[in-house]
């Protein structure tokens, strides 16, 4: 749509500005607003709060953009038909002026793309004389979180009403905010994808990371290795198509999130050995061995198989399909995983056993693995994520010196904030997806079979339930954690974000968005605003009114989170408290 010329946006923050001088603003949290938004936003003024009826003709004009336009007509929509009710209803006066009609967006960079570091930031201000509102963003992006917060702010049934009198001006913390979601262990059809997406978008958050393949099976189409899918895949239905790719990435486009594919290798590949047996070790074999001890296994679960970084076929391969992932998926983001590399694996195969007969080491045997791929990796003008493990584990890994700091991210997982500092420290910019906080498949239990661990008498102390990163992640627990815990404003820079991951051994589409929502609206949240007040104080229990809220709210928008207390909880706000 043309853009259409309204009162200017200084003009409606001046008045909101006078009005936080003349009027003095009460000394209370943003939970104490009879409305909320979710994420909080780092600044929201809003001096009285009261309500204006909403226009049913209300319309939103802002620049023409391939993302921003359909966006506009998604929330435009949203906005005139979702007729939320909360469950405690808002005490807000509605003034007696005329409804709002009308939404104006500015933004001052429209060629901006969606990529890592983009401004994200907007101001909006709602008046409350019916004037027109103002949307003003860096960015398409940022204009599209503005356009999220707008729409928390609308409610009431049959009519409807939006807070007014208020300002807010927001912009994340963290540039990197994400999930990784597993589709290789279990299948997730294209829709749960896109449901995903969308409760992303909802939720400020900006990175959709897709472990799309590892040793269980291969779901990805790609033109030129097909027999990698149709070998690889659980089944003709089961996998993603070069089309499916491009309406996932262009859905994600279209809400502010990106789409980083990972192919995890060169471990967690037996899955490649359906179509190249010649170029996997270990693959289809039993994953511990009868009377082995654990650091004799193959792999670090069932399902085996690793790359033979000592076959030159297995560098044609990883070429064609890191070409063919490149071209799929336009983001800047290429994960090429490197973690969890079994020693025995590789030493089942007869010419690794060979190379270490002659002095050679199973590090020098990865090292040529990654000085064979990444720099291809690279020259297709992309940044590498791998996991900790190529630089941190204490028995496979590699020299600083093959991994640049200005081409190379490590994502963090396993010792919180210990291995954090050693990624910083090394000078590597770092995601923070740390097992004791951030890994929402924790505390289900192991999903191996005939496991004497639960075969226990009753007085047995269960401790973390036979999952090895149990207990279970509550989201007070996810909310709480800070990922910059230790380190000095330096170090502290290199973290770019954060990641909730969901493994799937025990998960599937019937139970993803309970797994997901809403605990990865708490680091959502954290990632955002943050987990503290202006005074330092965590603010995790003022957040659970909030968050119960939210939490519903997502339900009626056909988002099945599940719920973080009785209705009676939210029902009677701070009643459920350990401490009034």
């Amino acid at each position: 749509m043309d853009h259409i010329t309204y009162p200017s946006f200084s003009h409606h923050l001046s008045l909101i500005l006078i009005s936080t001088i003349l009027i003095p603003i009460p000394q209370i949290s943003a939970v104490d607003f009879p409305i909320n938004v979710w994420p909080k936003p780092t600044t929201f003024l809003w001096p009285r709060p009261q309500a204006i009826a909403l226009s049913p003709n209300f319309t939103i004009s802002a620049p023409p953009h391939p993302h921003l336009t359909p966006a506009v007509r998604r929330y435009l929509s949203l906005i005139l038909t979702e007729h939320h009710r909360p469950l405690v209803t808002p005490n807000l006066n509605l003034t007696s002026s005329p409804p709002l009609a009308a939404l104006t967006i500015t933004i001052s960079d429209a060629s901006a793309p969606l990529a890592h570091g983009v401004n994200e930031s907007y101001s909006l201000t709602i008046p409350d004389d019916g004037s027109a509102a103002a949307l003003a963003a860096a960015t398409a992006w940022g204009a599209m979180r503005g356009l999220e917060t707008l729409s928390q702010l609308v409610y009431g049934s049959p009519s409807l009403r939006v807070g007014c009198g208020l300002y807010i001006s927001d912009v994340p913390l963290f540039m990197h905010r994400g999930i990784m979601l597993d589709t290789a262990r279990n299948y997730y059809g294209v829709e749960d994808l896109l449901r995903l997406i969308a409760a992303m978008s909802m939720n400020k958050l900006n990175v959709f990371h897709w472990h799309v393949t590892d040793s269980h099976s291969f779901p990805l189409v790609l033109p030129s290795e097909p027999e990698m899918a149709e070998k690889g895949a659980y089944g003709e239905g089961m996998v993603y198509t070069v089309d499916d790719v491009k309406r996932v990435v262009e859905f994600g486009l279209e809400r502010g999130v990106r789409v980083v594919p990972e192919i995890d290798m060169p471990a967690h590949t037996g899955s490649w050995a359906k179509a190249y047996p010649e170029i996997i070790t270990c693959a289809d074999v039993f994953w511990w061995p009868a009377g082995a001890s654990w650091d004799d296994r193959y792999a670090a679960e069932p399902g085996t198989g690793q790359l033979n970084p000592l076959h030159l076929k297995t560098y044609q391969v990883v070429q064609n399909v890191v070409h063919d992932v490149a071209s799929m998926f336009p983001d800047q983001f290429f994960h090429a995983g490197a973690d969890e590399v079994t020693p025995n694996c590789w030493k089942l195969d007869p010419s690794i056993q060979s190379y270490l007969s002659k002095n050679g080491t199973l590090s020098q045997i990865l090292s040529t693995f990654i000085n064979s791929t990444l720099p291809y990796i690279l020259s297709l003008n992309r940044t590498v994520v791998y996991w900790e493990d190529v630089l941190l584990d204490a028995t496979v890994s590699v020299d600083p010196s093959l991994l640049p700091t200005q081409h190379v991210i490590l994502q963090t997982w396993n010792n919180g904030p210990d291995n954090t500092k050693r990624i910083v420290s090394a000078g590597y910019r770092a995601i923070v997806s740390s097992s004791d906080f951030y890994y929402l498949d924790c505390g289900h239990g192991d999903f191996v079979g005939n496991n004497s661990e639960y075969d226990q008498p009753p007085s047995f102390n269960q401790t973390d339930g036979g999952s090895w990163c149990g207990p279970f992640k509550s989201w007070q627990l996810i909310y709480n954690y800070d990922i910059t815990y230790g380190l000095s404003p330096a170090e502290a820079e290199l973290v770019i974000g954060g990641e909730v991951a969901l493994w799937s051994e025990q998960a599937d589409p019937t139970v993803m968005d309970q797994r997901i929502w809403p605990r990865a609206s708490a680091v959502a949240e954290t990632l955002w605003s943050g987990n503290r007040d202006s005074s330092g104080k965590k603010r995790s229990a003022e957040a659970v009114d909030r968050l119960n809220e939210w939490r519903y709210r997502m339900v009626t928008r056909g988002i099945n989170a599940e719920p973080i207390q009785p209705l009676w909880c939210i029902k009677n706000p701070g009643m459920c408290n350990t401490v009034q």
